[in-house]
């Protein structure tokens, strides 16, 4: 299940300015970017946004897929349907949280299959340690029930200082609090890997932050800007919490918008 998002006749450029793939972050869906589809199409943009397997509307156990690269598969899937949709229009991928961990190791095995990236708050490490005991038994039954769910522990107090926001998402019946043993361990082993090629990273790339995230940690996005060679901006704010989007400031969609149109501009659309 996906949702799309276009501009109105009245403000649509001709073709779009480009095309932005969102990959949603754990346990919840697409229809949370509402605001954001709003203020990229007034911009000039299309946002198509997929909820993922075992999320939203889409089928499959909550919180679950039958491997990390299923899911990376589905990125190609959402790719080569925003370009039959809109063939001439640059394709760009938007990835929070879980989302961020898929589209950053998406955007370093095919670098050359979108035209940049906009990372927000990526699961390349968690700004907690987890208990030792729960990952040795989580490795134990990844051996003998893979697919087993299990609470993700998510503070939602932790999400944003909105209240607002924090109420809707408990009350969303989309939304969900699970994930699989082998999820948690592949999203954990993806994010150490992203972390050891970044150096490698070929991809236009907006990183964002909340320094009081407290969910995923900022530190280990900040050292994985650090060592991207060329093209990466990574911006974070003081006193933002993990979904920066959805912080009484609207500094992070704003910066986003200004990114990706000095990206688009002159853009040729690229290959899948």
């Amino acid at each position: 299940m996906a949702r799309l998002w276009q501009p109105q006749p009245d403000q649509a450029t001709t073709p779009q300015k480009g095309i932005v793939c969102l990959i949603h972050g754990l346990g919840e869906h697409s229809g949370r970017y509402a605001p954001i589809a709003q203020a990229l199409t007034q911009a000039g943009y299309v946002l198509l946004a997929p909820d993922l397997r075992g999320h939203g509307r889409s089928e499959g156990a909550r919180g679950d897929a039958p491997t990390y690269a299923t899911l990376l598969d589905d990125i190609t899937l959402l790719l080569a349907q925003a370009a039959g949709r809109f063939p001439t229009a640059p394709r760009f991928l938007y990835g929070h949280s879980m989302g961020g961990n898929l589209a950053l190791n998406y955007a370093l095995r095919y670098p050359h299959s979108i035209a940049g990236a906009v990372i927000s708050a990526p699961w390349l490490a968690l700004a907690f340690t987890p208990p030792r005991a729960k990952l040795l038994l989580a490795r134990v039954l990844q051996k003998v029930v893979p697919h087993l769910t299990m609470p993700s522990g998510l503070n939602t107090r932790h999400l944003s200082r909105d209240p607002a926001v924090i109420s809707a998402y408990v009350n969303d019946s989309l939304v969900h609090d699970r994930i699989s043993v082998r999820m948690a361990l592949a999203l954990m082993e993806s994010g150490q890997w992203i972390l050891e090629h970044a150096h490698n990273c070929e991809t236009p790339l907006l990183l964002m932050h909340g320094a009081q995230d407290c969910i995923t940690s900022a530190e280990a996005t900040a050292r994985f800007a650090s060592s991207v060679p060329s093209d990466c901006t990574f911006k974070c704010w003081e006193g933002l919490y993990h979904e920066i989007h959805n912080e009484p400031q609207a500094d992070a969609i704003h910066s986003m918008i200004t990114w990706l149109d000095a990206h688009s501009t002159g853009h040729n659309p690229v290959s899948t």
